[in-house]
């Protein structure tokens, strides 16, 4: 599937967006792996983890195995949480964004700083459903300013970032689209 495939939902995400030198390297696929620091590593696989239990837990909603599926989802509910604390560590203010669209293939957020098209900013992306943080380097691919606003729509396209990653991030614009889905069938069904 080419990159430009991908979907993309209007919902804000906290980001960091660390813009690189113009004369800075952005590390091969080899290095990048290498430079993934450890938290994003576990953050990537707990979510992975997450994915692999829910679905186990669907088998077990049978009414016999209630308190058991009850039980695990409260102890996955305190570790998430437990989780989303210490990856709220990574979040430097400095460089913090709320994104106005994102998606598997790329994000747009706001910002009183514009920034050249095609230079490269290391990423970070914090996810509340499902919980995770993810590391990536993006390349700015558009960047407009909005003179009613005074700031510029910044588009970021990812250039490294995993593929257990990228399924993350579109299981949480899943989220955000079944939320917007449900949200419409409610005021639908209200009026």
């Amino acid at each position: 599937m080419n990159q430009d495939e991908y979907f993309s939902v209007h919902a804000g995400l906290t980001i960091n967006v660390e813009p690189l030198e113009p004369q800075a390297i952005v590390p091969s696929n080899e290095a990048f792996l290498q430079e993934i620091p450890p938290l994003f590593r576990i953050a990537s696989e707990c979510s992975a983890i997450d994915d692999n239990m829910e679905r186990s837990l669907t088998q077990l909603n049978k009414k016999e195995f209630q308190s058991l599926s009850d039980y695990l989802v409260a102890q996955n509910n305190k570790i998430n949480l437990m989780l989303g604390f210490i990856m709220a560590q990574q979040d430097h203010a400095e460089h913090r964004f709320v994104t106005t669209t994102f998606g598997a293939s790329k994000l747009t957020y706001l910002s009183d700083t514009p920034l050249a098209v095609g230079q490269a900013v290391r990423l970070k992306i914090f996810l509340d459903k499902p919980t995770a943080a993810i590391y990536a380097y993006a390349e700015v691919s558009e960047c407009q300013q909005e003179a009613e606003h005074k700031q510029a729509e910044i588009t970021l396209s990812y250039t490294h970032l995993l593929e257990a990653d990228r399924d993350i991030i579109i299981r949480a614009a899943l989220h955000f689209q079944q939320k917007f889905l449900r949200q419409r069938a409610q005021q639908r069904t209200e009026n």
